[in-house]
């Protein structure tokens, strides 16, 4: 083992032994929710019905051709903020995210190092721009539901709270009354990573992939692993 490895090491092995609450992000760290239902047809989907309303000026170009729901639904509501039309908009997302559920596919290692950490005490949270529902849902069917509940935060009718907002780890921290200073954040998304700075909360980064990798350190984070197996290894030593 390199230096450099160890090193890398002993900073995770101090995030995690310093996490007395976790707050996990979902599509990502815990499953890929559109790994059989595609997130961009989805997108196309959401703009395509704004079309058929006569609504397809509300986006611009480079928002039509996104492959995020989100940035849709982001969209219209800086527009259109808080209208009956994001709301149906935003419901229309919902159902879709909770279609994904049937065919999501969870993250290697996610369930046994779920159970682990709530198993040896640490106290686990959701904080997610899915909706809670969807995660409840894909919960249930994994029998994970009670690591977590009742802290499942996820996205609202205030969609300008949507991480990079910290208002969903916020609301966390504050339903389980833990300080940021005890908390550890697990997120895929430079936008995970900006919630959990503006939350003053410490991130570990989760990639699957060198591009998830790149854009994650591009945004500044260094705790990244690869892997959910490392932290599994490294909390099983702990506990």
């Amino acid at each position: 083992m390199t230096e450099e490895t160890e090193n890398d090491t002993e900073k995770l092995r101090e995030l995690i032994t310093h996490a007395r609450v976790v707050l996990w992000d979902f599509d990502g760290p815990i499953c890929r929710l559109f790994a059989g239902h595609s997130a961009e047809k989805v997108a196309a989907d959401l703009a395509g019905w704004l079309e058929s309303r006569g609504l397809h000026g509300l986006l611009t170009k480079s928002e039509l051709k996104t492959l995020d729901p989100h940035v849709v639904l982001r969209a219209v509501d800086r527009r259109h903020p808080r209208s009956d039309l994001v709301a149906e908009l935003e419901e229309r997302l919902t159902q879709e995210e909770l279609r994904a559920t049937a065919t999501a596919l969870p993250t290697a290692y996610a369930d046994p190092l779920i159970r682990t950490w709530s198993a040896i005490g640490s106290r686990l949270a959701i904080t997610t721009n899915n909706s809670p529902r969807v995660v409840r849902t894909y919960l249930e069917g994994r029998g994970l539901t009670s690591c977590f509940a009742p802290h499942i935060y996820g996205r609202t009718q205030d969609l300008h709270r949507l991480k990079p907002d910290p208002y969903c780890l916020n609301r966390a921290l504050n339903a389980m009354g833990a300080s940021p200073s005890a908390a550890l954040m697990i997120g895929d998304t430079p936008s995970d990573f900006e919630a959990a700075q503006n939350a003053r909360v410490a991130f570990l980064g989760y990639a699957r992939n060198e591009d998830k990798e790149k854009r994650l350190r591009d945004a500044g984070a260094t705790a990244i692993v690869t892997s959910l197996e490392q932290v599994l290894r490294l909390l099983r030593d702990q506990a």
